[in-house]
């Protein structure tokens, strides 16, 4: 079965073509700068290990143009089309194939994710035009952490504010988060119901999960993607009687402020720089606040690591994922430096070496293993959209 994968962002098309059979890429690409002046199309075409490789500039002005774009370049068959939607709420426990009730639904849920869902329906809705009586099938990021109990879900808000206005933790990553468990679990030999995991998502956004038997029971994401560790440009977690002090002493709107949390803080407020290649190189130059945004950074992942073991009980592995957690052995360094509390210990060797593949960074005398696992979640939900269809046959 071929299976294509569509992520439709606000201004972006992402997508990927995938032989379930063999679980190889046929074809990928992305359409950037939807609306605006000009926009850009990377498309690859994969055959026999030869990658070739088409790019476009010209002016796209909506998702329509640029889902035209992308099907004329695709030559290959395709049996069904998987979505990936952020917010499903909770109407969607699991992966779902898609109806009319299900397009209603995650209309529905557009207020709690409100730039992320309404793009997400829009390619499913243009993507059952242009290609009529294709299954399709939603995969959202919450469902993983669908799991979480309400003791772990619920904030300390009068209680009809959940069950009248849906505020609760929903988390987010969940399917990057469940493809590097479920792989961290075959790499080890292990059933996901034999182990306890904490995997870190770790990239421009980031995010950390407590895993027990392959069910989550924590996430550092709340009700949004601005809870948790400090991100490349959002502040984590955050005193909320700062949002209120600021905007009486700087005269700022709430709009203004959402775009200080979300865009100008994090890595990027305390130096400057939101990419951790360009804070290193700048922190190894002698800049202080440079060296320090690395620092509060590790800080905070070291604390949600203690915080989850305490959640779990025992704890056998840690899982690092996505651009920074599968690539910078600085930052997986100082988050478990001194954590021999908790039995993990690495190898500076293996922590520094790179590697495309997964692979441990343990020492030979750590209790805990720790991996290093690339994350796709792209084949994450093209997975979930075969099994979808196998169980409604």
């Amino acid at each position: 079965m071929n299976v294509l994968v569509i992520n439709t962002g606000s201004s972006s098309l992402k997508y990927q073509l995938f032989d379930m059979d063999s679980q190889t890429v046929l074809a990928g690409g992305v359409v950037e700068r939807i609306g605006e002046t000009q926009g850009v199309l990377t498309h690859k075409k994969f055959s026999r290990g030869k990658e070739d490789k088409t790019k476009k500039t010209q002016p796209i002005q909506n998702h329509q143009e640029a889902m035209l774009l992308m099907a004329g370049l695709i030559t290959q068959k395709i049996d069904a089309i998987g979505h990936r939607v952020v917010q499903g709420g909770e109407d969607f426990k699991a992966a779902t194939r898609i109806n009319g009730e299900v397009k209603k639904a995650i209309q529905a849920n557009n207020p709690l994710a409100p730039l992320h869902n309404p793009p997400n329906l829009i390619g499913i809705q243009l993507a059952e035009d242009l290609f009529p009586g294709k299954p399709q099938v939603a995969v959202f990021d919450t469902n993983f952490h669908q799991t979480i109990p309400e003791k772990a879900f619920l904030y300390a808000l009068p209680y009809e504010y959940y069950t009248d206005y849906k505020i609760r933790r929903y988390g987010f990553h969940g399917t990057s988060h469940k493809y590097v468990a479920n792989k961290t679990c075959e790499l080890m030999g292990k059933k996901s119901t034999e182990v306890n995991l904490i995997t870190l998502h770790l990239g421009n956004g980031c995010s950390i999960c407590a895993i027990k038997k392959g069910k989550c029971q924590d996430t550092s994401m709340g009700m949004t993607p601005l809870a948790g560790v400090m991100m490349g440009t959002r502040t984590g977690d955050l005193d909320p009687a700062i949002f209120g002090y600021l905007m009486d002493n700087t005269g700022m709107t709430q709009k203004e402020l959402d775009e200080v949390l979300n865009k100008k803080s994090g890595l990027k407020g305390i130096c400057g720089l939101n990419d951790l290649r360009d804070i290193h190189e700048k922190s190894a130059k002698g800049d202080r606040l440079a060296g320090l945004a690395v620092e509060m950074f590790a800080y905070q992942i070291k604390k949600y690591i203690g915080a989850y073991a305490a959640v779990l009980g025992h704890v056998d592995g840690l899982v690092f994922t996505a651009g920074v957690g599968e690539n910078d052995g600085v930052v997986r360094a100082k988050a478990l430096a001194d954590m021999s509390v908790f039995g993990i210990e690495i190898d500076p060797v293996k922590n520094k070496a790179r590697s495309q593949e997964p692979h441990t960074i343990h020492g030979t005398n750590s209790q805990i293993q720790v991996w290093v696992v690339p994350t796709n979640e792209e084949l994450q939900i093209a997975t979930e959209t075969c099994q979808v269809l196998e169980n409604s046959n």
